[in-house]
């Protein structure tokens, strides 16, 4: 009988302190005065965080059923500066009930409803907030022992501006929603949330392990995630900022495109291709305005790097890399020389100007280098832009079976490009380098090359039209390829008048070939092309037009003999110089006949029609009509001679094919 008393007595008791605190919440907001809840609030947010915030808009209570104070325009204003550092639409402060019941205002929480913060960097790195991080630091250092009444401050809706006086830049953020966790309990601070830029939604955490130590600028420790669709970052280490700010630790980031991320940030993509996946890692330290990199990992576009990175406040990235295979394919896959039919320079406007905005100075070395279809071994180059102007300065290249040294500079100008260049090319595969520079396959061997070249201009087609400079070229024990020429001389000193044949086939051996030639306004004269073999020699002279890609050559051909030429025949290259086409000079071919010269002289001497018809008649092997009776001997002489042609229009000895020619080369009469 004694227990069901005590539970009735026990649920009076809660029922009346139900209905006392129903009470309590009706009744207090007409007790509490409104002006009294602003300032003992506005004192709580002042002891808390040492900010002495402005409340100008209404004030408005309510008790039930929970507790909050609601203020409108709120701003917290700097006096040095001028500009407010904070401002908001409403500021809601949450109050904790109990306390509430006995007249003192305690605050659980704060939001801020649609604010906007500004940061404004001056020229000497101080900033409007200076004054309002040293009052917080004071506050905090004031109070190492009391624990504060509120630990969380929320940001609705809100927008951080970004100001830079001495770089000009301006940045917002929009949407901010964050959840900032107070020091009340222990020293750290932690922020998580989210926000917008550029259209993209950006999740962010940052904690700092000490925060009163990191306000007056002492060593922190501190973490920073962003994670996004462009990209993620975090940043695990340390920071301080007094007597300058410095940072130490490690930095990890990755992202799908790096192309993207560019375009995301407001930067101008490099042009060209590639650039898609990307990862960074390294040791970061930060001072003042220069970031340093060192153990530097890098992955781009599956090309895998290691070194020392440093970027400094004037925007000049600086550095030293190092990988075992590099593919440089995707960044010139649309740098194209040619047109697609492969028959003219490309006339596509090249545009420069995506190389302002950044200095970049990086050295780099690889065991293996890939540049479209061209395979390099080991290189070492140096890769400098600067205003606009990008230097490439290769210091050794193992390429095209030899070596390959240099700089290549390419600059924006008023033409459009502004391109110099001097290579050197040691003992490297003729046919494959001068086949990938310039789509010439002809010549085999060894060899040196040497191009010292400048021209300007708004395409690689008005590039070629006004190039200037000198090309040289040695080789030794190689061969000219689809031209047979000891073929052709031999058979031309056999029967001059003969059918040349498919000459155009096989090669010309050389022991030696020397080319020089002077290039002004895209035609490169030849000052010196000779060729010497065991059997044949060469020697040429003429011009080739680059932007037509035409040969235009006159020369000599010889056939040797312990060195002496025992044989000589001049002749023409003219056409593409990807098929260019060799002519025999005919009237050498007609001199050296001897049943073609009466015709020769007969045509010199414009008259002589006797003449003439016996020597076609000789040429055609054709019978000679038996003179009328009583002709002069002179004029029986031929038909004497019977109806063969004499011995240098059909030597006796072509019954056969010559000495060192097949016999598919012997003419169409005598088989």
């Amino acid at each position: 009988m004694i227990a069901p008393v005590v539970v009735k007595r026990l649920g009076f008791a809660v029922l009346a302190l139900v209905l006392a605190g129903l009470c309590a919440a009706l009744i207090l907001p007409f007790l509490i005065s409104a002006d009294a809840v602003r300032e003992a609030v506005q004192g709580e947010i002042r002891s808390v965080t040492g900010l002495d915030p402005v409340l100008r808009g209404k004030t408005a209570v309510s008790l039930f059923p929970t507790g909050s104070v609601s203020f409108e325009d709120i701003s917290l204003d700097d006096n040095r500066t001028g500009a407010p550092a904070l401002t908001a639409e409403r500021a809601l402060a949450r109050l904790k009930f109990f306390p509430l019941l006995v007249g003192r205002i305690e605050i659980s929480d704060i939001s801020l409803v649609r604010p906007t913060i500004l940061v404004v960097f001056n020229e000497d790195r101080t900033s409007n907030w200076s004054h309002h991080i040293e009052m917080l630091a004071e506050s905090l250092r004031q109070r190492p022992e009391r624990t504060a009444s509120f630990s969380e401050i929320r940001i609705e809706d809100g927008k951080v501006v970004l100001r830079d006086q001495s770089a000009a830049t301006l940045e917002t953020l929009m949407h901010v929603e964050f959840a900032l966790a107070w020091p009340s309990i222990s020293r750290s601070f932690a922020a998580t949330g989210s926000f917008a830029w550029h259209d993209e939604r950006i999740n962010a955490s940052i904690s700092l392990t000490d925060f009163a130590a990191a306000l007056r600028g002492e060593r922190s420790g501190l973490k920073v995630r962003l994670a996004g669709t462009p990209f993620k970052a975090g940043f695990d280490g340390y920071i301080s900022y007094r007597p300058t700010l410095k940072m130490e630790g490690t930095l990890a980031a990755d992202a799908a495109s790096l192309r993207d991320v560019l375009r995301w940030a407001g930067q101008e993509p490099p042009p060209a291709g590639g650039f898609g996946r990307f990862a960074f890692k390294a040791q970061t330290n930060v001072v003042a305005a220069t970031i340093g990199f060192s153990g530097a990992h890098i992955e781009l576009d599956d090309n895998v790097g290691d070194g020392v990175l440093t970027f400094d406040g004037h925007q000049t990235l600086q550095g030293t890399l190092a990988a075992g295979s590099l593919d440089f394919s995707p960044y010139v896959s649309t740098v194209r020389l040619l047109t697609g039919g492969e028959h003219g320079w490309d006339s596509k406007p090249i545009t420069l100007n995506r190389l302002n905005g950044i200095d970049i100075d990086l050295r780099l070395s690889a065991a293996r280098v890939t540049l479209g279809s061209a395979k390099l071994g080991r290189t070492a180059v140096t890769a400098s832009l600067r205003g606009g102007h990008f230097t490439v300065a290769i210091g050794e290249s193992e390429a095209f079976g030899g070596l390959i040294k240099g700089t290549l500079e390419l600059a924006s100008s008023p033409a459009g490009a502004d391109l110099k260049t001097q290579l050197q090319f040691a003992e490297v595969d003729l046919d494959q380098c001068l086949g990938e520079l310039f789509g010439i396959r002809r010549l085999e061997g060894k060899g040196n090359l040497a191009l010292a070249i400048e021209s300007s201009g708004g395409s690689i087609y008005e590039l070629t039209k006004a190039l200037n400079g000198t090309a040289t070229l040695s080789s030794h024990k190689g061969a000219i390829a689809g031209f047979n020429v000891e073929q052709l001389l031999r058979r031309i000193e056999r029967r001059p008048l003969s059918g040349s044949g498919n000459f155009r086939v096989g090669k010309t051996p050389y022991e030696t070939l020397t080319v020089v030639l002077k290039i002004v306004d895209g035609i490169a004269n030849v000052e010196d092309v000779r060729m010497s073999g065991s059997v044949v020699g060469l020697d040429m002279t003429g011009s080739a037009s680059i932007p037509a890609r035409e040969l235009d050559l006159r020369g000599t051909a010889s056939l040797l003999s312990a060195a002496v030429p025992a044989f000589e025949l001049p002749f023409m290259v003219q056409g593409p110089w990807d098929d260019p086409i060799m002519l025999p000079d005919p009237e050498i071919r007609l001199q050296r006949s001897g049943a073609a010269a009466p015709l020769l002289d007969a045509v010199r001497n414009r008259g002589g029609s006797d003449a003439v018809r016996s020597a076609l008649e000789r040429f055609k092997g054709a019978p000679t009509p038996e003179p009328a009776p009583g002709a002069p001997a002179a004029q029986q002489a031929p038909a004497l001679a019977g109806a063969s042609a004499p011995a240098d229009a059909m030597p006796a000895t072509e019954t056969s094919a010559p000495a060192g020619v097949p016999a598919a080369d012997t003419p169409q009469s005598q088989r």
